[in-house]
């Protein structure tokens, strides 16, 4: 039985509002695979099928003739459902069959939903020309709504969406569908407690078709030990799947994904553990960004984006799950044998949550705060600080402002004291800008709570270590899992 639809209200508001439109309409809907975008459009279609005007149609990898004759029939069947068409119809182009979808378009409101256009694009380079004279002589004019959607990436971005494709401004909407934001977990996973759903998020991610196939009444541990038999080798194949869309030989690109995976993060560690030079690291890491699964980021006070203190990161949830702990294993767990991937997993979990789950998760909160005004101080962007002598988990910066958050995160088993928060103080000199006054609030994170002194010693260091010029303190914070589950529940409700 299919599970209940969850999350996504934007993007349906969004596809009630170009239905209600008086206007012919053009989405264009792309994100990688799994994070659901059949399943948002069939949907909707399903939300609006006692109205009768919408025809979902998913391309296949296939001949040519065989994606138009599928298309061909589905059109016909739509248009008299009454009379099925013969299995040999087929309209004689491309042109031909969208011509007969504007003039049914023309006739009544009409949803038509294309899906995995790149497909069709693989085996037909010519159909996005085709599709945009169509749309420019016959279906602008109609009452169509008219949505393309694809996975991969890459070829959507350059056919579709760059200024020298054919169909280049003709879109309405463009929309890069995300995985789902963690606040989405209380909802999907309601018997889970806050730290399962946390591991839920480190190890699938937000992508939908992975929580599909996790079995609430057991545990995670459970569930990631039946999803590890050898019978159900998805979680194996996946990454390799993921990939094929943009690279051929994956050998020398799976080594630097392992390599971020265990921490190497600047061009020299990578290439040092793959035994590459750093001009060879160079064109892999370019391809690797091109599929959005791994990013170089920077500290986020930089202005320089080509700065030094650059680092590679795997920011997909489950490939860095994949590299960091199943990689080295697949011969293992193709034989059965579980046992010893499955006690590393349990204890270097929680390191890893740390590291990268917690630190991501307390970063949204930040951002989801400033929008909704619950910060005492405006921030533009949030990410993370770094020189050779420090970190700093969590910064927000408004530089137009000149306002700062520096937070700092903790994934321990016991409550956190106000140690933490003064040595992020201390830090503070080093992060501002030298001859220049900003106001400074502070943020902890601390998964099982802080010591019940916490709070007041906090408040005490600021006011110890308040300086008279270089800025202000604004105040201090401390947080919990518990108040960063509810808050993020709380406002990603009508996502």
């Amino acid at each position: 039985m299919a599970k209940e639809f969850i999350g996504r209200q934007q993007e349906l508001k969004l596809l009630d509002r170009l239905w209600n439109s008086k206007d012919s309409e053009l989405i264009i809907l792309y994100g990688r695979r799994r994070v659901g975008k059949t399943r948002l459009l069939t949907h909707w279609m399903n939300r609006h099928r006692a109205q009768g005007t919408g025809l979902y149609w998913m391309a296949e990898p296939t001949s040519a003739v065989d994606q138009l004759r599928s298309f061909s029939q589905a059109l016909a069947n739509f248009s008299d459902p009454d009379a099925p068409a013969p299995l040999d119809f087929t309209y004689a182009n491309w042109e031909q069959a969208l011509r007969q979808a504007a003039l049914l378009a023309s006739q009544q409101r009409m949803a038509l939903f294309i899906d995995e256009i790149t497909y069709l694009m693989d085996i037909n380079p010519d159909i996005i020309g085709t599709l945009q004279k169509v749309w420019d002589h016959r279906m602008k004019e109609s009452n169509i709504l008219l949505a393309l959607s694809g996975s991969h990436m890459g070829v959507i971005e350059k056919n579709l969406l760059d200024y020298r494709a054919p169909l280049y401004g003709r879109a309405t909407t463009t929309v890069k569908l995300q995985p789902m934001p963690f606040g989405v977990t209380k909802e999907y996973f309601p018997g889970y407690s806050p730290i399962e759903r946390v591991m839920v998020y480190a190890i699938w991610g937000g992508v939908p078709a992975y929580w599909e196939r996790i079995d609430p009444t057991i545990s995670v541990m459970q569930n990631l030990r039946l999803q590890l038999q050898p019978s159900n080798s998805w979680m194996v194949d996946e990454p390799r799947l993921l990939l094929q869309d943009f690279l051929t030989d994956m050998y020398n690109y799976v080594g630097i994904m392992r390599a971020m995976a265990v921490g190497a993060q600047t061009l020299k560690e990578i290439g040092d553990r793959n035994g590459l030079s750093s001009t060879h690291m160079s064109s892999y890491l370019s391809v690797l960004r091109d599929t959005e699964f791994v990013e170089r980021i920077v500290p986020v006070t930089q202005r320089n984006l080509q700065s030094r203190l650059g680092r590679y990161i795997v920011t997909d949830p489950y490939l860095r799950f994949h590299y960091r702990f199943l990689a080295a294993y697949q011969s293992k767990l193709a034989m059965g044998q579980q046992q010893e991937v499955l006690r590393t997993i349990e204890a270097n979990l929680p390191q890893f949550i740390e590291t990268n789950t917690w630190r991501e998760i307390c970063q949204e909160w930040l951002l989801y705060a400033s929008d909704r005004g619950e910060l005492p101080v405006p921030i533009q962007v949030v990410g993370g600080e770094w020189k050779r002598s420090f970190e700093v988990d969590v910064v927000g910066i408004d530089e137009g402002s000149r306002s700062l958050i520096l937070g700092t995160t903790h994934w321990r088993e016991e409550p956190v004291g106000a140690e933490v928060i003064q040595e992020l103080v201390q830090k503070t000199a080093a992060i501002i800008p030298r001859n220049e006054s900003w106001r400074v609030y502070y943020v902890g994170f601390s998964a099982h709570g802080w010591t019940p002194t916490a709070q007041a010693r906090a408040e005490a260091a600021l006011t110890a270590s308040k300086p008279r010029n270089r800025w202000e303190m604004v105040g201090v914070r401390l947080l919990d899992l518990a108040a960063v589950d509810d808050d993020l529940t709380r406002w990603s409700e009508g996502n």
